[in-house]
């Protein structure tokens, strides 16, 4: 679907973008691919990496900014909606600017896109999405709910809206694994609460969802993929053994564990192989064959959380991981 496309990723300058971009290339030899970000410096350094592949450009612009947004958009085919205000400390005290852009921004960028006649949206969501109990996953589930219902928004129009929705990210910029690495050699690494537990997806696999939503989707799907929990205390032991724990304890905002399915979604969602989706409760499309395509319909009382996860990731699995990954964690 994919190949000979323009394509347009929001955001694309941060770690979805970095991963995104050069599969997608290498896969679908898209015509056009472009960047949209806001960080001029971002797209500088980004630009040095694929200054020999026309097919890549760069578009400065913010998606507060809807009509900047309508210029990017001009004979784009499929948009990736990678944009977002995600650090949860800082939306928790920052809150209007975390709005400004999760929320309003969603608006602009469906607006926009219809108006483009763009083909397919996939936006990306959060974990934080599911019963959220922080701002940036309040401002996630209402971006979730206006992409769904962008689907009846488009009116007669061709544009369709899907969501895919993962958890923790391995190594990408500010998580955990380059936070623990950096202190390594402190021989304390500060643990919030030893319960604690986080799934764990790369951003290949990441990326790979998002290709599968651009084939599967007929509009309003929330992907979620399998993926293996972690203790966040065994991911501790993984980087630095020797290292004493320090109980911190929880920050504002912040969760125990991750949910990305929770009870209120389990009448529409239905399990594949290697995934699970989540149908819109709205318009009875929760019953359409074309969106639930051979799924099985899950338990009435089903969740996804990271702490009662059939699949879990070992010690020397993560260990294995970091070895060959070490010199682009954090890095983007």
């Amino acid at each position: 679907m994919l190949t000979n496309s323009s394509i347009l990723i929001t955001g694309g300058t941060g770690s979805f973008g970095h991963t995104f971009v050069p599969m997608t290339l290498a896969k679908y030899n898209p015509r056009r691919l472009v960047i949209f970000s806001r960080d001029e410096m971002k797209q500088w350094e980004m630009a040095k990496l694929f200054s020999d592949d026309p097919r890549v450009r760069f578009f400065i612009g913010d998606v507060r900014d809807k009509e900047r947004l309508l210029r990017a958009l001009d004979g784009i085919d499929f948009v990736v909606h990678a944009a977002a205000t995600k650090i949860v400390p800082i939306a928790e005290y920052d809150p209007f600017e975390c709005v400004k852009t999760n929320v309003l921004g969603a608006m602009n960028l469906i607006d926009a896109c219809i108006d483009r006649k763009v083909k397919r949206v996939v936006a990306l969501s959060t974990d934080k999405a599911s019963s959220p109990a922080n701002l940036y996953g309040a401002t996630k589930l209402v971006s979730d709910k206006l992409f769904i219902a962008g689907n009846a928004y488009a009116g007669a129009h061709d544009t369709r809206f899907s969501v895919v929705r993962y958890g923790n990210v391995m190594g990408s910029r500010g998580s955990v694994i380059p936070f623990f690495l950096s202190i390594a050699n402190n021989g304390v690494l500060p643990i919030t609460d030893g319960r604690m537990t986080r799934f764990m997806i790369t951003l290949e696999a990441g990326v790979e969802l998002v290709w599968h939503a651009f084939d599967d989707m007929a509009g309003g799907e929330i992907y979620v993929k399998k993926i293996p929990s972690m203790k966040v205390i065994d991911i501790a032991r993984t980087i630095a053994p020797e290292a004493r724990h320090e109980i911190v304890g929880i920050r504002p905002g912040e969760k125990l564990h991750e949910q990305m399915i929770g009870p209120e979604d389990a009448p529409y969602t239905y399990e594949y192989n290697s995934y699970f989706k989540i149908l819109p409760a709205i318009w009875n499309w929760s019953k359409d064959d074309a969106r639930i395509n051979g799924g099985q319909k899950v338990a009435e009382d089903f969740t996804y959380c990271s702490n009662s996860n059939k699949e879990w990731m070992e010690i020397d699995t993560l260990r294995a991981w970091i070895d060959k990954n070490r010199d682009k964690i954090g890095r983007i």
